[in-house]
């Protein structure tokens, strides 16, 4: 929401934000698998004024019943800054309106207010109102999921981003392999805004090899996958246009359909990995008719779910009935980690093949997740007039992508090399993915999460705790991780971390019991209470 280019936080929205944080206290029900989250302002206006002592040993509720009503509403606003779930600079309802929300004494909001002032996260005006600040020195939290910066990669175990480094020699080979190709494109212009032919029609080769006949026409190159999803949004789904999401789904994906002002539609997914309830897209699909849907039907991120052909089938056909077009993320597609899922036909078919014109399914491929991040190349595969459309608007955008960037991954996809470094890349995965796994049971049993049969990313139950008050303790006890809220609409998910396998060996038991740590410090009391990190950002 947005008052003359200010982000504004109104009463009721920040009330549901601050109870999904409460409702996972003390191991209760566990509200955030579908995002209804708990009853407006739990665990505030239950909170006692007296201060907590020896909390050790207490759980969350007893913390919450000891803990000031007015700390427990300033550290829940905190915890919403720290993770850039509530934006630095954003406006915060007047006093009296949110002590309605939240049921709370207006005495209590403005003690909770001023404890934020004196902490550096609240800056106020008379006449003004209050808005969200940060402490002088400390880096803005991010909104999105990003890598920590070079120079801080040794201070911190990083899973907050879901990507390895590349698989070498094959990421030098490429770039010699692009270098020598280049001189040809050197006398030219340059721009592509369609991307290069030969990459163009290297890309429809390779979606006609998987039984879904492709031309060139229908292939546009982006700058990532990111670039393509954001290029698809601006055309398909202006502010104020509803987009029917996953729920939980892809961090990053959830900012950028907010920032471009979607009305977001939550689809609650099947526990554990099972995939798609199709029930409930159809049930979605035919009442709140979304302009755009945003799935990730291979290797879910976060869950690691993959949808079978059937599920696949069905949802192409619900949306084309409703009008809405399927915007498909095929980033991880080829990332299958368990050794079955090669066997032919093992792997279901694209969503595009239920699609093949493409009038009704877009799809989203990139070279990031299953090669390497640094090379920001991504693709479109969709019906001619739609790639044609896409190009037209990109004369007020990136204009195109890298042409050497774009080299190098046709020399990949050409010579066998994208082959062997992908290959080299899902060993790696798996490798990292059982020592994960391994890890986190030995020290910290009472998680929960069904382990993923490809992908990147671990879907874990926090045993009850907050997922947000874990990332904040984690930042102090050395590791970084980003919590479930991210990848939900309005606070849900909660009780959930995400942790992707890009780490492995001795480094992964260590980020385990560091985590261990961190949950230690949130049952204790501290993960409310934790100062603020210089170095977060995401």
């Amino acid at each position: 929401m947005a008052e003359r280019g200010i982000a504004v936080i109104r009463p009721a929205q920040l009330a549901r934000l601050l109870a999904s944080q409460r409702a996972t206290e003390g191991g209760g029900g566990d509200a955030t698998r579908t995002g209804t989250g708990a009853g407006t302002g739990t665990g505030i206006a239950g909170a006692t004024r007296t201060e907590a002592s020896g909390s050790a040993g207490r759980t969350g509720r007893e913390r919450a019943r000891h803990t000031p009503a007015y700390q427990a509403l300033a550290d829940g606003i905190r915890v919403l800054v720290l993770e850039g779930r509530v934006p630095v600079g954003a406006r915060l309802p007047a006093e009296r309106e949110l002590a309605t929300a939240l049921a709370v004494s207006r005495t209590t909001v403005a003690t909770a207010f001023e404890t934020l002032r004196e902490a550096g996260f609240l800056e106020s005006r008379r006449g003004a109102g209050s808005w969200i600040a940060f402490p002088a020195g400390a880096p803005l939290p991010a909104r999105g999921l990003g890598p920590l910066p070079p120079e801080r990669a040794g201070q911190l175990i990083d899973l907050g981003y879901a990507s390895l480094p590349a698989p070498e020699p094959w990421l030098t080979r490429a770039v010699r392999g692009a270098t020598e190709a280049l001189p040809p494109y050197a006398l030219t212009h340059g721009d592509y805004p369609a991307g290069l032919p030969a990459l163009r029609q290297t890309l429809a080769e390779r979606y006609t090899a998987r039984g879904v006949p492709t031309m060139p026409e229908q292939i546009m190159v982006t700058t990532g996958a990111m670039g393509a999803t954001d290029a698809i949004i601006s055309l398909f789904a202006p502010r104020g246009e509803r987009v029917a999401v996953e729920s939980p789904s892809y961090a990053n994906i959830l900012q950028l359909l907010r920032d471009a002002g979607a009305r977001l539609v939550p689809v609650a997914m099947t526990e554990g990995i099972g995939g798609w309830d199709v029930a409930r897209w159809r049930q979605v699909l035919r009442e709140s008719v979304p302009r755009l849907a945003y799935v990730v039907a291979d290797f879910h991120n976060p869950t690691g779910a993959l949808a079978d052909e059937e599920s696949r089938r069905a949802l192409t056909t619900a949306a084309r009935a409703a009008g809405t077009v399927l915007l498909v993320d095929e980033t991880m597609a080829e990332l299958r980690l368990d050794a079955d899922l090669d066997a032919p036909g093992a792997m279901p078919r694209p969503v595009c093949a239920f699609d093949p014109a493409g009038s009704t399914v877009i799809t989203v491929g990139s070279a990031s997740k299953a090669f390497w991040a640094g090379l920001r190349i991504g693709w479109v595969r969709a019906a001619p007039e739609t790639i044609r459309r896409l190009v037209a608007a990109r004369a007020y955008a990136d204009l195109g992508t890298p042409v050497l960037e774009q080299l190098a991954l046709n020399w990949l996809l050409t010579t066998g090399g994208w082959e062997e470094a992908v290959a080299l890349r899902r060993a790696q995965a798996a490798a990292n993915r059982e020592a994960l796994v391994t890890a986190i049971r030995d020290r910290l049993p009472d998680w929960e999460f069904a382990v993923p049969r490809g992908g990147l990313t671990l879907w874990v139950r926090a045993g009850g705790l907050s997922g947000s008050r874990i990332a904040a303790a984690g930042e102090e006890a050395g590791v970084r991780v980003p919590s479930g809220p991210r990848f939900g609409v309005d606070g849900a998910f909660e009780g959930y971390l995400r942790l992707p396998f890009t780490i492995g060996g001795s480094l992964a038991a260590e980020a385990a019991d560091r985590l261990a740590h961190a949950t230690a410090l949130v049952r204790a009391g501290a993960g409310a209470h934790t100062a603020v990190q210089r170095g977060l950002i995401a």
